[in-house]
């Protein structure tokens, strides 16, 4: 095993708000940043990648696309292309989400990406039958993948509030393709009350990419709210990131350990805050894994 510290990063959709999406629970925080400044701002964290969520790009033109990749070369940034918010191919439902997934894959190619997320379904889909989405989503990713691997990227689903982990095995099964993996969230499948850790061992060698999540219970919320558990800086909740980051190591994870968070806690109000706490805090977890 290398004993070399692991990569880490952060996923831009911590900064949600700021790029205009404003939960009903929210406040506008009253400016707007660009992924420009995103950019920015994770070298000046000293990270090793981002994941830069499509949502919230202005555009998909080659010559911004090429800038983008400039200037992420220039702060030697990791990247992961991230497809998908908020539901994803529906459950299976959409052709039209399929289809722009796979307009996509040449966007990750063009920033140097070779890992793209993709989302499945999402915490709106859930109470319907998970078989009949599995299905569905079977031959959906079947054809996407087809596409990703002659543009030399990697598809990983991310558990989006949707399915257990073992759903996620059977998912990967029945696509059976060495360009489909996981973006392993490290807190939803906890808030479908499936052990984080568990899903880990089942999952790890099949995992490309990641968002390193921590919860606690808020106060504010009703046990039935998606965000009872909410997110905390790294460290600050009860989410084992250590032993997933040791188990991820132990099966020879590539990537970086990317921050995210959703929505915050109360005790936090400052994103900006929380992702500098939790960089210096998944540091510490890289270097200890």
């Amino acid at each position: 095993m290398s004993s070399a510290p692991m990569k880490i990063g952060i996923d831009n959709y911590c900064y949600h708000r700021f790029f205009g999406e404003i939960y009903a629970q929210q406040k506008d925080p009253g400016r707007r940043i660009t992924i420009e400044w995103f950019i920015d701002r994770a070298k000046a964290l000293g990270v090793d990648g981002v994941s830069l969520e499509s949502c919230f790009f202005p555009g998909f033109d080659a010559g911004y696309l090429d800038v983008l990749k400039a200037k992420l070369d220039a702060a030697g940034l990791m990247r992961v292309f991230a497809w998908g918010h908020p539901d994803g191919l529906e459950g299976g439902k959409s052709n039209a989400a399929l289809d722009e997934l796979i307009v996509m894959i040449p966007h990750a190619r063009r920033l140097g990406a070779d890992v793209m997320r993709v989302v499945g379904s999402s915490l709106m889909f859930r109470f319907e039958n998970h078989q009949q989405q599995i299905e569905r989503l079977t031959g959906m990713f079947k054809k996407a993948v087809a596409v990703a691997k002659d543009h030399g990227v990697k598809l990983a689903i991310e558990n989006h509030i949707d399915f257990t982990s073992d759903e996620i095995v059977q998912l990967l099964d029945e696509v059976d393709s060495d360009h489909f993996g996981v973006n392993f969230d490290t807190a939803n499948f906890a808030r479908l009350l499936d052990d984080p850790v568990k899903g880990m061992r089942k999952l790890a060698p099949r995992v490309f990419a990641t968002h390193i999540k921590d919860l606690k219970v808020n106060p504010q919320a009703s046990v039935d709210d998606w965000f009872f558990f909410s997110s905390t800086p790294v460290g600050d909740g009860f989410v084992d990131n250590l032993a997933l980051a040791r188990l991820l190591k132990e099966a020879g994870y590539k990537g970086f350990l990317a921050v995210e968070t959703d929505f915050l806690h109360p005790d936090y109000p400052d994103e900006d805050a929380a992702v500098a706490q939790s960089v210096v805090a998944l540091k510490k977890i890289a270097a200890a894994a």
